[in-house]
């Protein structure tokens, strides 16, 4: 399968198969709570259909993973996940019992870290590792897992994969040790990948290279995916659609084109307005966003980003928004939107959001 170079124009969002048929992952009204009160996540709702690539953005400590590993039944034992409704591949993860629980995640889920080490075991060769994927989901005897394992290292563009099969994870440089995750992945065939910012500890160059792997597994198989990243340039590239997430919950949700052109919520014009350009003048700061965001046993009642948002008035403080239609595909949680040509008042000198790319 050859890998194709990630082009300069946005990728186009896949229609979904009727109100709910044909989505990969059909989430309403999901929240994740720990003992003590603490609520990270917030009644998050997010839709996934076949081929479809959607990002999840916004600060370290905005529920992002969270809200991925809940999906994928990967929480810690302390939590607690409830939703309005929850359904993978068409079925609710909830009414099965565990062994049906783990075919249907084991053969249809493929989860990519932030840190290729946690996945791997440092004392297992690599080859040992991909193969176990096959041998427990597929039941694929042990000659055939470890061809397997080759074929996918091949796959995943990494060099004399009958070697590197024998070789352990410190024998891997971070980008292969990236790339054999993937690998590991792809073990089985998925129809839902979740990459967890998997590109963040990586230089750029071996950046571009995993994000066109991610996009190439998702135009072949016609995988959904779910990318996590805090960074909307490297976003930008890669998904169809965005969703914005503050203090756990959505506060935007918007296809790519009005990403780049006219993010309405004064968050999501932050973090755009805080992606250095080419052109952005070096001699200038950066804008940043002051303050920090609430924890999560925070319980205000008016909206989570009021401390923060040059905008704010009375009503922000006291009246908590509800994600609401704007246009076509464009929801926001805010009381005043930015209109079109509108910047956040004290960004008004940071680069603009037409130049993220």
């Amino acid at each position: 399968m050859p890998i194709e170079a990630l082009g300069s124009e946005p990728r186009t969002a896949a229609v979904p198969a009727g109100k709910d048929g044909g989505l990969i992952l059909d989430c309403e009204g999901l929240s994740v709570s720990f003992p003590g009160g603490s609520v990270p996540v917030r009644d998050v709702s997010i839709s996934l259909a076949p081929g479809e690539i959607v990002g999840i953005v916004g600060e370290s400590g905005s529920g992002k993973s969270l809200t991925a590993m809940a999906i994928a039944d990967l929480l810690p034992g302390q939590a607690r996940m409830t939703a309005r409704r929850l359904r993978l591949f068409g079925q609710d993860p909830s009414k099965l019992d565990a062994a049906a629980r783990r075919k249907l995640l084991g053969s249809s889920l493929a989860i990519v870290y932030q840190d290729p080490m946690s996945s791997l075991n440092p004392a297992l060769r690599v080859g040992t590792q991909l193969a176990e994927v096959a041998e427990a989901h597929q039941g694929l005897p042990g000659a055939r897992a470890r061809e397997r394992s080759i074929d996918r290292l091949r796959l995943v563009r990494v060099n004399n994969p009958e070697r590197r099969v024998r070789q352990y994870p410190f024998e891997f440089s971070g980008g292969m040790r990236q790339r054999a995750v993937i690998g590991m992945g792809l073990m089985v065939d998925p129809r839902l990948i979740i990459a967890d910012e998997p590109t963040t500890a990586l230089d750029v160059t071996v950046q571009q290279q995993i994000l066109r792997l991610i996009d190439n597994a998702s135009k072949a198989s016609g995988a959904g995916a779910i990318f996590i990243s805090h960074d909307i340039a490297v976003v930008s590239q890669l998904c169809s659609r965005v969703l914005v997430m503050y203090a756990g919950r959505i506060v935007e949700e918007l296809d790519i084109h009005a990403l780049m052109e006219q993010p309405a919520h004064p968050y999501t014009a932050a973090l755009v307005a805080s992606v250095p350009t080419m052109e952005s003048d070096r001699g200038r700061r950066l804008a940043t966003i002051p303050g920090r965001a609430p924890g999560p046993f925070d319980q205000s009642p008016g909206c989570p980003f009021a401390a923060r948002c040059p905008l704010v008035t009375e009503r922000c403080r006291v009246e908590r928004p509800q994600l609401e239609q704007l246009a076509a595909g464009h929801r926001v949680a805010c009381w005043h939107p930015l209109k079109a040509g509108e910047q956040v008042p004290e960004l008004a000198d940071a680069p603009s959001t037409r130049d993220v790319a």
